[in-house]
């Protein structure tokens, strides 16, 4: 592993921050529809999603790109949507950390909400890291990283990012 400047590297995120930074001006989009993810299975899918996470299944539709695939919709609070699709007869592979792809998926829950749910992975056995006692790591079923942060939307570790 090549040997990271660090100094230069908080230079560059200053100089970023200095230009770029735009909050409080309004976006000229209303927030996030949906995120859409694959799946292999879709009973196991909902089965964690709602049976682990809590999040309901709010519609199943066939996906109008590939005939006899799921378009599928979870509610994650907030008016936002969570979303899946697979792909009968494709071998999608294992899910895969790749330049461009997904790296982790964060949902804000409420600090009560982020225990039970912690209660709910240990008691399906699903493996988690815990993160600055408000962030819990884990993978779906398909191997995705999901985070569920306990800190409000537009806040992350006591810092205001919106």
């Amino acid at each position: 592993m090549a040997e990271v400047d660090l100094a230069a590297i908080e230079a560059e995120r200053e100089r970023l921050r200095g230009v770029y930074l735009r909050g409080g001006e309004g976006s000229t989009a209303r927030g996030l529809h949906h995120t859409a993810l694959l799946c292999r299975d879709v009973e196991a899918t909902i089965r964690f999603y709602q049976g682990v996470l809590g999040f309901p299944l709010t519609e199943i539709v066939g996906n109008r790109d590939y005939e006899g695939s799921n378009h599928f919709f979870f509610d994650i609070g907030n008016g936002n949507l969570l979303a899946f699709f697979d792909f009968p007869g494709l071998e999608l592979g294992p899910y895969a950390e790749v330049l461009g792809g997904l790296h982790h998926l964060a949902i804000s829950v409420e600090p009560a909400n982020w225990q039970v749910l912690k209660g709910n992975l240990d008691e399906a056995g699903v493996e988690y890291l815990e993160e600055s006692g408000t962030s819990i790591y884990f993978r779906d079923p398909d191997g995705a990283r999901i985070e569920l942060i306990s800190d409000p939307l537009g806040e992350m570790y006591g810092l205001s990012v919106l």
